[in-house]
């Protein structure tokens, strides 16, 4: 948000002091430069997410013949579907298998396979009813995201560009929520700095006047409305991002924040993966699960799992090891989250463990929320509606603000920059704080860190080049006929308000 106030001669405006009087102009430069230099990433950004958008509402109808099937009372045992499905998926590993939740739901049998990148999955679609195959198809992530919508998500994480490629996400991400706060900090110094009665101008958009008061005054108000939504995806974001992200992962690891699952070792065994040739008399090899030499052990799984409440969408995990416990968990990502597992004994069926939602951490209760309502899954239809009316709207202020910026009105020239020596102009304790505030960031958000330090330096360098004179004031770059908050003349003074 690209915030322009005016000039402070102003009758009815009250003369800036303290603090926010010497960081405004500070704050109006990075939010310009901010939104001029990181613009196109979160214009991509948003323009990618509201693709994806579409994608929970495309999916069903796109891979209709793979996840649906005709409603039938007949149940084929859960161990054929499995044995139906790894037979359609030669030189693969299983991974795990999630029964159809509803009668039209396929039963999916996932896989890991060594020719697929990570996160990556081959799964077959078996019809429940009749053990036919459906299709087998590449699916990414624990959402098990369809081909088309895989494609979409690496395109808005990382253009298709691998590791490299996150970086743009995480510099949009990371700057996003710097944008919006500062556009708020000027636009709500603007609010206090002029009559009461002019609040309703500032909190609802022109719709008539000069076109570029029009376009400052919706690219404002706008990001008025959508800070909250903005703020977080920008959290959120940040939780898949490479630098951040592993600082937020260690911070959760530190705190006791992360995601709890069942113990997967068995009573009576170590959990450890035996050496080669330790169970040579039993015919089995290191690495095969007791899931996967009692195909029967599916069956028995759902039915103990249903008995304990887990109903709905669950995943069932086999142990990756001999003497490994069979996890089976909920994954219903909708309001009201359904998370709970359990573990059991592929054997017998003893359940030797149970973690539960509600006794989550409320911190990781949080982040599953925050995540899932990124994603657009936790309120269905209605979370993606919101998330489309976000992307489009910050698309919609970043082009104004460019526009803003290259159309500056009658006698500016284009590209116009809001006075330098900000840094100069600021007073000892003000120039430290920010100082301090740029290493905290830096040290949490390592690239906004870094971009912010290289803005910084950028700064100083162009205030020692300065010649003549003291800095500029931060002025004003909206005309005052152009005043996107402004109103009739006021009949007491013969003169606009």
């Amino acid at each position: 948000m690209t915030v322009v106030e005016q000039p402070d001669a102003a009758p009815d405006r009250a003369p800036e002091r303290g603090t926010w009087a010497l960081l405004r102009p500070l704050v109006l430069r990075i939010h310009f430069w901010a939104g001029v230099l990181v613009g196109p990433f979160l214009l991509v950004a948003a323009l990618t997410g509201l693709v994806y958008t579409l994608m929970p509402s495309l999916e069903p109808v796109v891979y209709r013949d793979e996840l649906t099937v005709p409603a039938s009372e007949a149940q084929v045992p859960l161990a054929d579907q499995v044995r139906v499905g790894m037979d359609a998926m030669p030189g693969t590993e299983l991974r795990s298998v999630r029964p159809g939740p509803t009668p039209t739901d396929s039963t999916q049998v996932i896989a890991n396979d060594p020719a697929l990148p990570e996160s990556s999955y081959r799964t077959a679609f078996v019809d429940p009813h009749t053990g036919d195959l459906r299709g087998v198809l590449e699916t990414y992530g624990s959402g098990q995201a369809m081909p088309l919508r895989a494609w979409v998500d690496q395109l808005h994480r990382n253009l298709h560009l691998g590791d490299a490629g996150r970086l743009y996400t995480e510099l949009a991400a990371s700057w996003l929520w710097v944008l919006v706060l500062a556009g708020l900090a000027l636009w709500v110094g603007l609010i206090r700095r002029r009559r009461t009665e002019r609040a309703a101008a500032l909190l609802v958009p022109r719709v008539s006047g000069g076109r570029r008061a029009r376009l400052l005054s919706w690219h404002a108000v706008v990001g008025l409305w959508a800070a909250i939504g903005l703020l977080f995806l920008s959290a959120t974001g940040l939780t898949w991002s490479t630098y951040a992200g592993e600082n937020i992962g260690a911070l959760r690891e530190q705190l006791s924040w992360e995601t709890p699952e069942p113990a997967s070792a068995l009573p009576g065994t170590t959990g450890v993966v035996p050496e080669a040739g330790a169970h040579a008399d039993h015919g089995g090899t290191p690495g095969t699960s007791a899931a996967e030499a009692s195909p029967s052990s599916y069956d028995l799984a759902a039915r103990v799992a249903a008995d304990h409440g887990l109903d709905g969408l669950v995943e069932i995990t086999p142990g990756e090891e001999p003497g490994a416990a069979t996890t089976v968990t909920q994954i219903d990502r909708t309001w009201p989250e359904e998370h709970d597992a359990i573990a059991l004994d592929p054997a017998t069926g003893q359940v030797t463990d149970v973690v539960r939602f509600a006794d989550w951490p409320l911190a990781a209760q949080l982040a599953t929320y925050g995540i899932d309502a990124h994603m657009g899954y936790l309120f269905g239809v209605a979370n993606q509606v919101v998330l489309a009316v976000l992307a489009a709207g910050l698309a919609c202020m970043v082009v104004w603000g460019y526009v803003l910026w290259w159309r500056r009105g009658p006698g500016r020239r284009p590209g116009h920059v809001p006075a330098d020596g900000v840094l100069r102009s600021l007073p000892r304790p003000q120039l430290a704080g920010v100082v301090v505030v740029t290493i905290a960031v830096g040290v949490a958000l390592p690239l906004l860190g870094a971009s912010l330090l290289v803005f910084l330096l950028l700064e100083s360098l162009l205030d020692r080049r300065r010649t003549g004179g003291p800095p500029e004031p931060a002025r004003d770059t909206v005309p005052a006929a152009e005043d996107p908050v402004r109103r009739r003349p006021d009949r007491h003074h013969g003169r606009g308000a």
